[in-house]
């Protein structure tokens, strides 16, 4: 039997989302979570882990762990790995590729790791049926992962397929310097965004703040729009309790008040991807779009602002990045009282740029970057001096 047959998954989620994954992973039914090296580990039944991937929005991957066990060397990780029934979790007709993540290991090379994990696989194949599944590192059917951590190793089958952040709304190229869609995610979890208060972007570019609010408030699945899941090519798939899990999400997907969601930004081509990339989305024509200067935006009251202003790869020079953010502040200040902004910041030297206090930073890492989220209050006074 292997291991997530048992009920154990581990789900991989970026540095700085843990807290707001732990809250999402419990809403959509895991248990016993804990915390580890590079995301979470979870009790969870069939039904729930198929939940996670086609729910989760801020989760990159689930993994099912097959075996975990130590090893002493490259030839004890081998025997280890051909010992595995792999012909009991998928056939032989199913490309595949190993993945892997190795550190502080006797073996150094991940990427030869990957192929001794590969060809005990292939091994093993032989063994069983007197032929081998075919490698495809570029769309593989199925993913198996290797993580080691000094002397233990883990190996998984991977649930997801390509990673849990491609929704399927982003065109291709996703327009100028896109953001990824589980940090939009997390950004608008934080605003505690429903559907019941506007929400603006004035530096949209191309929309995946404004097609994560929309797909939050309408609760529209994160996999909504995915024909493909890693878990559909495991023997073990379950038909029937996908579709209910399907199902029930999907039944729940409601329509949001035209108007509440509102993108502008001053660059027309980031606007056109915007609109091509929410067009795919349930109730896209709900979300306006405005190719404006938020410096000549009418007033916005009462509102939730949210957006990920621009730097380096949109703009020029240094002076061009400060003078756009001493505007913004002074926006902010100026024409949204009543209204909460949320701005995230890749670069959190940029905070002074906008004159403003925060009431809240919250460390929230992009890739290399070491970003914060600010909250910013408006209140009615701000806008009267």
């Amino acid at each position: 039997m292997f291991l997530y047959q048992k009920n154990e998954y581990f789900v991989q989620i970026a540095h700085g989302m843990e807290e707001l994954g732990e809250a999402e992973l419990a809403e959509l039914g895991a248990t016993n979570l804990r915390r580890a090296y590079r995301g979470i580990a979870i009790s969870a039944d069939r039904a729930t882990a198929y939940r996670i991937c086609y729910q989760s929005r801020l989760c990159s991957r689930v993994l099912a762990p097959l075996m975990r066990a130590s090893f002493t060397d490259e030839k004890d990780l081998h025997r280890i790995a051909v010992d595995l029934p792999w012909h009991q979790l998928f056939s032989k007709n199913r490309t595949f590729a190993v993945t892997f993540n190795v550190g502080n290991s006797v073996i150094r090379n991940g990427k030869y790791a990957s192929l001794l994990i590969k060809d005990a696989i292939c091994d093993r194949f032989r063994m069983e049926t007197g032929s081998r599944p075919s490698v495809d590192t570029e769309n593989p059917q199925v993913v198996i992962n290797l993580f080691i951590d000094g002397p233990e190793a883990v190996l998984s089958a991977d649930f997801s397929g390509e990673a849990l952040h491609k929704r399927g709304y982003r065109s291709h190229g996703g327009g100028p310097a896109p953001m990824q869609e589980t940090l939009a995610a997390a950004i608008i979890r934080h605003t505690g965004f429903d559907g019941t208060r506007p929400l603006w972007d004035p530096m949209c570019g191309s929309g995946t703040l404004v097609a994560e609010a929309l797909m939050h408030a309408a609760e529209i699945p994160s996999g909504y729009l995915r024909s493909e899941f890693g878990l559909f090519s495991y023997s073990d798939f379950d038909a029937g309790v996908w579709k209910r899990v399907k199902a029930e999400a999907d039944a729940r997907i409601r329509p949001v008040v035209p108007g509440m969601i509102l993108g502008s930004d001053l660059d027309a081509r980031a606007v056109g991807f915007a609109r091509k990339n929410l067009s795919k989305l349930p109730f896209a024509p709900v979300v306006q779009f405005k190719i404006a200067d938020f410096r000549n935006m009418p007033d916005f009251r009462d509102g939730l602002i949210v957006t990920n202003p621009p730097y380096g790869v949109r703009l020029g020079s240094d002076h061009e990045v400060r003078q756009l953010y001493t505007d913004f502040g002074d926006f902010l200040k100026l024409h949204c009282p009543g209204s909460t902004a949320w701005v995230y910041l890749g670069d959190r030297s940029r905070i002074g740029d906008l004159h403003l206090k925060p009431t809240r930073k919250i460390p929230l890492p992009s890739g290399d970057l070491d970003g914060r989220l600010l909250r910013l209050d408006m209140y009615e006074k701000l806008a009267q001096e």
